[in-house]
């Protein structure tokens, strides 16, 4: 059997191929590519003779995946999947998993970072004493007391729910689905919005969730919370935030995703005020990137073994 690993997976060859290895086993034939490729025909290429694909957040259209004419399986390095064609996949019968969980704990963490960085004025204190300056006038808020609302009850809002429980703050949640969890009061979404002083976002990205966060619901929030999004970009409206921020409507923001990746050089969060950004690293620690390769591989031979897992399709 052969497998293609169609773009690079951020872990050293050597590593990749003792997981191969030991996972796979030495009768399969793994090939690693080491560059993105985005014009389609070459991607195809690629792949076209592979009996499983592997990868991480390459989009794959309908043309690329009907390219790959031996495709049985797909593993998709990542938690998202809304990249992937799936409905061409189903056309061709494909069985496609993802690899839930790997980023738990990197996402969380940077929740927590920008949240602590926005609150402790962290930027602006690093600017300040490089000139000399002193703490005046950047004196911020304490974590403890604050109302932490968490949209998204899933394993990673689990843990972010979690941490916020220890840093002593009092925990909202609004979920499709709601689940007993310690620390944590279930609300409507409307009342989330108006009584949380922290709002972090942790939904997939779906027709339904699409523009979440608008003009409406920023409206609702407090002037003093602040919205921190590592989930999907198009669940905010990115120009209605900008105009939240711009009006003091809310007081700032962490985004680690938006609607194209990277953004485009005239995005609106460009030019707001309290706002942090960062190139959708939230998924991408040193630990998290090996966890995500070895339940790609490991997905692999469950499907050979005819019990797949992770299935998304």
């Amino acid at each position: 059997m052969k497998v293609v690993v169609v773009e690079p997976l951020g872990v050293a060859q050597e590593k990749l191929d003792r997981l191969a290895e030991e996972i796979l086993g030495q009768d399969v034939e793994v090939v690693y590519y080491d560059h993105r490729e985005t014009d389609p025909r070459k991607l195809i290429a690629r792949g076209e003779d592979a009996e499983a694909i592997i990868v991480a957040n390459q989009p794959l259209s309908g043309e690329v995946i009907r390219g790959f004419r031996k495709l049985q399986f797909l593993s998709v390095a990542f938690t998202g999947y809304d990249h992937i064609d799936m409905e061409a996949c189903r056309e061709k019968g494909v069985v496609v998993s993802n690899c839930a969980g790997y980023s738990t704990v990197a996402v969380a963490d940077l929740v927590f970072g920008m949240v602590i960085s926005l609150y402790r004025r962290m930027r602006e204190c690093d600017s300040v004493i490089r000139q000399g300056g002193t703490k005046d006038g950047l004196i911020g808020p304490e974590l403890e007391g604050k109302k932490f609302g968490v949209i998204g009850t899933g394993a990673i809002g689990q843990r972010v729910a979690t941490i916020a429980n220890a840093f002593g703050c009092e925990v909202l949640a609004y979920s499709r689905s709601r689940k007993e969890l310690p620390g944590v009061r279930y609300v409507e979404l409307s009342e989330l919005l108006q009584e949380s002083d922290i709002i972090s976002l942790h939904v997939p990205l779906t027709e339904q969730t699409k523009g979440l966060i608008g003009k409406e619901e920023l409206a609702q929030m407090k002037k003093s919370a602040i919205l921190i999004n590592t989930a999907r970009g198009p669940v905010v409206d990115s120009a209605a935030l900008a105009e939240a921020l711009k009006s003091g409507q809310i007081a700032g923001c962490g985004i680690d995703v938006f609607e194209q990746e990277p953004p485009m050089k005239d995005h609106p969060l460009y030019h707001t005020p309290n706002t942090l950004i960062t190139p959708h690293i939230g998924f991408a620690t040193i630990e998290a990137l090996q966890k995500r390769a070895k339940i790609a591989y490991e997905n692999i031979a469950a499907w050979r073994a005819g019990n797949p897992q992770n299935r998304v399709d």
